[in-house]
């Protein structure tokens, strides 16, 4: 008897049976070929938030500013310093020194009360004092003299002040009741309380640096001045007129708080900046009457001036020597040119030397005749002395002509800026060029008798716009100290 047919009757029942284990394998996840996906679905841990505790706000207790940059803020638990006027705070560990006041240093309080003190020509502006005043909004004037406020508006919001300091008229700080108020420790103004900066801004770093640039300006010039009275009188006028008194032949020191320019006798003078000021030289010509003229809001006063005569002979090879005037009119192209450039600065800090120690021959504004006839006002000096001896150059500057000429024989001219030159002729050797830059007391040549001379001596005078200035006024001084 057969039994395929059986057989082929058993194959479907036992692939059934295979199937139907491998499906109770793959829903009990128990399967032998790996971890199959279970049909149970996983549930994911709960996670419970824990509340973040507030902070609780820092008492702050006071402040100080020590000048523009630096400050310190005092809390119930610690302090804080800044050295860049609040844009950032760093704490004070226990073992860190707070920074202390400037002093009289550029930067310190004192130094910047005196200096505003000098400009606005009062005995005391009291920079850094701290306090609350009596009105609100924008910044009062306590009795002391310093600007106070006792409410601030900040993004639109008004907060009462627990302090307040301002270190000038325009710059200050304030202190609010509470750290939740603000960002920063203090808020700033630069506009004297008209609005406050939560911290700071481009545009009020810069004011602050402007400020801080003009406070060293005002510190090297009030430093040219002959004493704090003299700085005060310069530096706390609109305009000033150094000296306010003049003769025929003088000159006059100008400054005024911006710049300008002034109408003199035909003439435009620009004010040039220099620190903290502008300035210009107004030459006194020797045809200026005397009488009082306005400039600016100053009045200055010339009196006048009488000159003494002198005489002298020469020889008619020297007295020929005027007839030259093709070589004259070169020789004065030059030094125009030379004349016509100045540095926009004072080139000198320290006072004026007399170049040679020599014989006065000829004072300056003698009105000299040359051999019975007029000649000229004879605007400079004639210091005798030896043939050789050394010439100083009266102050420092730059040498802006340094050649032998017709009638003033081996001349130099030196530059001291904002249109002032001084003027050495007749030497006998020259021993600086043009644009050599030399220092007070630096010899710049020799006594000589070169051009037409009647002997050895130095020529010196000055010229301010190309106009002659008496040179005794300069000497042992310089034009900062005329202040009277």
């Amino acid at each position: 008897m057969s039994v395929k047919p059986r057989k082929r009757r058993q194959w479907p029942l036992l692939a059934g049976a295979c199937i139907l284990a491998a499906g109770v394998v793959i829903f009990i996840g128990d399967s032998p070929f790996g971890t199959l996906t279970s049909s149970k679905k996983e549930v994911p841990d709960i996670v419970v938030a824990t509340p973040v505790p507030t902070p609780t706000p820092r008492v702050a207790l006071e402040f100080r500013m020590l000048d523009l940059d630096r400050g310190w803020v005092k809390y119930a638990d610690g302090m804080a310093h800044t050295s860049d006027g609040g844009a950032h705070w760093q704490e004070v560990t226990s073992t860190e020194a707070l920074p202390t006041d400037g002093g009289t240093a550029t930067n310190g309080l004192e130094a910047i009360t005196k200096l505003l003190s000098l400009e606005s020509g009062t005995g005391s502006t009291a920079a850094g004092a701290s306090g609350a005043s009596v009105a609100s909004g924008a910044a009062a004037t306590t009795s002391s003299g310093s600007p106070s406020v006792d409410i601030v508006t900040l993004n639109g919001t008004m907060f009462d002040v627990k302090q307040s300091q301002f270190v000038t008229p325009k710059i200050g700080w304030a202190l609010l009741p509470s750290t939740t108020n603000s960002k920063s420790p203090l808020v700033l103004t630069v506009d004297g309380g008209q609005s406050w900066i939560d911290g700071m801004t481009e545009d009020a770093k810069a004011i602050i640096q402007g400020v801080k640039a003009h406070l060293t300006q005002l510190q090297a010039e009030s430093l040219l001045y002959k004493d704090e009275a003299g700085a005060k009188a310069v530096l706390g006028a609109s305009w000033k007129l150094i000296p306010d008194q003049a003769s025929p032949g003088d000159i006059v020191l100008v400054r005024h708080k911006e710049p300008g320019s002034i109408a003199w006798q035909g003439k435009t003078y620009t004010l040039q900046p220099y620190e903290a000021g502008y300035f210009t030289y107004l030459p006194i010509p020797m045809s200026v009457k005397a009488g009082t003229y306005p400039i600016g809001d100053q009045t200055l006063t010339i009196k006048a001036k009488k000159f003494e005569t002198q005489y002298l002979k020469v020889t008619e090879q020297m007295e020929s020597m005027k007839q030259d005037t093709a070589r004259i009119n070169a020789d004065q192209k030059k030094i125009d040119l030379a004349r016509s450039k100045s540095e926009p600065s004072f080139l000198f800090s320290g006072p004026f030397v007399k170049p040679v120690e020599g014989i006065l021959t000829t004072p300056y504004g003698y009105t000299r005749y040359v051999n019975g006839k007029y000649d000229s006002a004879h605007m400079a000096l004639d210091l005798a002395a030896k043939e050789g001896t050394p010439i100083k150059a009266t102050n420092d500057g730059v040498v802006a002509l340094a050649e032998l000429l017709y009638l003033t024989g081996n001349s130099i001219y030196i530059d001291h800026g904002m249109g002032l030159f001084s003027q050495y002729a007749h030497l006998s050797e020259l021993r600086v060029k043009p644009g050599d830059r030399v220092k007070q007391g630096d010899i710049i040549g020799l006594v000589g008798t070169t051009g037409f001379s009647t002997g050895p001596h130095l020529h010196f005078t000055f010229w301010a716009h190309n106009i002659q200035a008496n040179p005794d006024l300069f000497f042992n001084t310089t034009p900062f100290q005329w202040v009277k």
